[in-house]
């Protein structure tokens, strides 16, 4: 039985920050840091901090704003991180509560109720906690049917959750799938960091994967996919339920975890990234379009993973051999900055509506790992 995509849905933040927002956060930090250790500077024994800029970082990553579920901490030069308390174990947790409104606009949209599905994969970057499943949570709140698990491939865990959904659906364990994207991407980002310090924002989103027999009249028909790993320590995370035992100024949200312990947050050598990921995406969209027969010049629309647009430009150019229209590629990434696994998703879900009955599109992710995925549609109507 084949597998469709049937509905998305998106939940987006109700607070934004800007460029020059952050930049005047983070510059305020730097002047903060800088007058306290002016001695240590003065005597050559650190290095003095220096400013940000609101132009550089829309020129070097496409980045205008970002969407943020806790502002205000962000911008304080005294905190510089985002403020998310703790809920008691009797309520929702934020992810499950996010990653729930961005399930029900999917349900909505393909007309499916909660008890219609059989199971639920939460895939995303960035899990609150190693158990309970936030997928299990999930099923409990929306009241859906099956079984439910999370998964984790980093910004690709998207795609990898569709072609998971997709699998299941072939195999006969389930009709109808959930993947669900809950991406909190600034809680593990140094915002004390210039280099990457404007990266990520908040944001959730859902995909319904279904059996094609029981789909609405109008989804998108799963031609093909493939997903590839290649380890590299390029882009990574060390924070964990093993950190826990570390003293307690040495733990996340401590002074030297923001200052000294930065591989406990995200870290990445951005150079490299480019530089190996680009022909990694590159070869696996054109190996994969030769597979199934499809010219790379009949794709409609890549829709891309949201991390830089230089990065984006060049994949695509790569691909179709040509410099390449921004219809063609759309970018989220202005307005919604890096949001991991969702970049795809987020561009999948706001630039489709104009697709006609066999027109054919790609939602291509790639990140840490590392890691890529691509997911060949087409319309059907």
């Amino acid at each position: 039985m084949k597998a469709v995509i049937s509905s998305t849905g998106l939940w987006t933040p109700k607070d934004s920050i800007s460029n020059a927002e952050l930049v005047e956060g983070f510059n305020a930090y730097v002047d903060k840091w800088n007058s306290e250790n002016a001695d240590e500077i003065a005597a050559g024994t650190k290095d003095a901090l220096t400013y940000s800029n609101a132009e550089f970082i829309e020129k070097a990553s496409g980045i205008k704003s970002r969407f943020v579920i806790s502002k205000a901490p962000i911008l304080d030069p005294n905190v510089m991180a985002p403020h998310i308390p703790a809920r008691p174990d009797s309520e929702p947790s934020i992810l499950a509560e996010i990653a729930a409104k961005a399930a029900v606009q999917a349900l909505e949209n393909a007309g499916r109720k909660a008890e219609d599905v059989d199971a639920v994969i939460v895939a995303c970057s960035n899990l609150q906690r190693g158990y309970p499943a936030i997928a299990v949570e999930m099923q409990d709140i929306l009241g859906t049917s099956g079984f439910a698990f999370d998964m984790n491939v980093a910004c690709s865990s998207a795609t990898f959750g569709i072609e998971t959904a997709r699998g299941l659906i072939m195999g006969g364990s389930a009709r109808s799938v959930l993947v669900v994207n809950p991406e909190i991407c600034t809680a593990h980002l140094n915002f004390k960091d210039r280099d990457a310090h404007f990266i990520f924002g908040d944001v959730a989103t859902a995909i319904l994967v279904e059996r094609e027999d029981m789909a609405p009249a109008s989804h998108w028909e799963i031609i093909g996919a493939k997903l590839v790993t290649q380890f590299s320590n390029n882009i990574r995370n060390n924070f964990g339920f093993l950190n826990h035992t570390a003293p307690e100024d040495d733990g996340l949200h401590g002074e030297r975890g923001r200052r000294g312990l930065t591989d406990k947050l995200f870290v990445q050598n951005g150079r490299s990234v480019f530089k190996e990921v680009v022909p990694l995406v590159a070869k696996l969209i054109n190996s994969e379009c030769a597979e199934h027969g499809i010219d790379p010049n009949d794709l409609k629309r890549m829709w891309l993973h949201q991390a830089n647009l230089n990065m984006n430009v060049l994949i695509a150019k790569k691909v179709l051999g040509k410099d390449v229209d921004i219809e063609q590629a759309p970018v989220v990434l202005d307005e919604y900055a890096n949001t991991s696994s969702a970049g795809s998703i987020i561009a999948f879900h706001k630039h489709s509506d104009d697709f006609d009955t066999g027109d054919t599109g790609l939602i291509c992710s790639f990140g840490a790992g590392y890691s890529a995925g691509a997911i060949f549609v087409r319309k059907v109507a």
